[in-house]
């Protein structure tokens, strides 16, 4: 065994007496642990919420979406589809109208997403988890149906079983300029029977999904859309089918995926969880000073065991050497209790859901978690680093006692 873990192994382990030294060495160890802890379980709950929010965009939003690179709208053609459907990898392609529109139920009003979409659009089965009242359908008979998000629902007092009551969708006319905008006849207007009431989240439940006829003819957008929704087939990269697609359609369409799409929050989950991290840091830093105090007034403490030492012929390497040990020591055993504590407490949030979202309206009721190995590596370097900075400078003290 090398010589200075050896000795700082003794040093580490042999506490006959429990000196005020002794206790600055557990105060160490058990703030480097709860500092580690926290550190696991806070990424662990960022990641859960960056895997929650994927599996939100996923309910709502299409692996891909061709969008016009200017402009809001596009002239679709039969020949534009069939080159996106041939795409390999493609297993639905959705015509899409999205604008916003004026509601009207009863006596209340509020502005929401319209949405125009294409027959298949309900083979994508995204929406068969998100209803919460009514049907999942789009079309009856010949009559068209409306699914309109809980916010929607909600600011307008809709109730899908009322039957005398229509939704009314209202959009503002192309040649207004002669008319007052708050004349009924600078909009055009379409009635349409809510057939069920959906609730994802707050970003999508302001939508009212309707056929892409009665979309068009209240738009009127004629033959124009304003997206391609593309369905992939199972196990696809859509990576790849996005460069492929993007090469076909050329430099007047942007094809994008549903990171792409939702990339801004995304980016804001990631950056603020690099912040925590950082703060966090912060706090095993400050633990890891009672390490650099400990190790400090060890040096002082085993003076005449140095003096020995040195007789004995060690060098200055060796002496540094153990009290740099000694203070890894102190660390690792910390950090080691810190990751599993961390991680039992992530695995219990998992399995029983002991933590709460704490608002009646959340969509899971418990804070998700996900562990992932990689922030276990990172805790783990962080803690190294900090503690070799803090034991550097005791160590040399020691090593130059002689």
């Amino acid at each position: 065994m090398n010589v200075s873990l050896f000795i700082a192994r003794r040093y580490f382990l042999a506490r006959r007496k429990r000196s005020f030294i002794s206790l600055i060495s557990i105060i160490s160890m058990l703030g480097v642990g709860v500092g580690t802890m926290a550190l696991v379980i806070i990424l662990s709950v960022f990641n859960g919420m960056e895997a929650l929010n994927r599996q939100l965009f996923k309910s709502f939003d299409a692996d891909l979406k061709v969008m016009p690179t200017t402009g809001k709208r596009f002239e679709s053609s039969e020949a534009l589809l069939q080159k996106t459907q041939q795409t390999v990898g493609i297993k639905l392609v959705t015509s899409v109208i999205e604008d916003n529109a004026l509601a009207r139920y009863g006596d209340r009003r509020t502005v929401v997403k319209l949405k125009g979409v294409d027959t298949n659009y309900l083979q994508r089965h995204q929406l068969d988890n998100a209803m919460l009242d009514g049907q999942l359908m789009l079309m009856d008979g010949d009559a068209p149906q409306a699914l309109v998000g809980i916010t929607a629902q909600n600011a307008l007092s809709l109730n899908v079983a009322d039957f005398l009551t229509p939704l009314e969708l209202w959009y503002p006319r192309n040649n207004t300029a002669t008319l007052r905008f708050d004349s009924p006849a600078a909009f055009n207007q379409q009635i349409i029977r809510a057939a069920g009431v959906f609730g994802i989240e707050q970003h999508f439940d302001n939508y009212v999904i309707v056929p892409l006829p009665f979309a068009a003819q209240l738009l009127d957008y004629q033959n124009q859309r304003t997206a391609l929704e593309i369905t992939l087939l199972p196990n696809i990269d859509p990576d790849q089918v996005k460069a492929d697609l993007q090469q076909k359609l050329g430099n007047t369409f942007k094809v994008q995926t549903r990171d792409e799409l939702n990339a801004d929050l995304l980016r804001a989950i990631r950056i603020e969880k690099l912040f925590v991290t950082i703060a966090l840091g912060l706090i095993v830093l400050v633990a890891a000073v009672n390490i650099f105090f400990s190790l400090s007034m060890l040096v002082i403490e085993k003076r005449a065991d140095l003096r020995m030492l040195f007789a004995m012929g060690a060098t200055t390497t060796l002496v540094r050497n153990i009290f740099l040990f000694e203070g890894a020591i102190v660390a690792f055993v910390g950090a080691v209790l810190g990751l599993i504590l961390g991680t039992v407490i992530c695995w219990l949030q998992q399995q029983y859901g002991f933590v709460s979202m704490g608002t009646a309206t959340s969509l899971i009721e418990a804070y998700p978690v996900k562990m992932e190995l990689m922030d276990f590596v990172v805790t783990a370097c962080l803690v190294v680093v900090i503690t070799i900075l803090v034991s550097v400078v005791p160590a040399n003290r020691a090593a130059h006692k002689q």
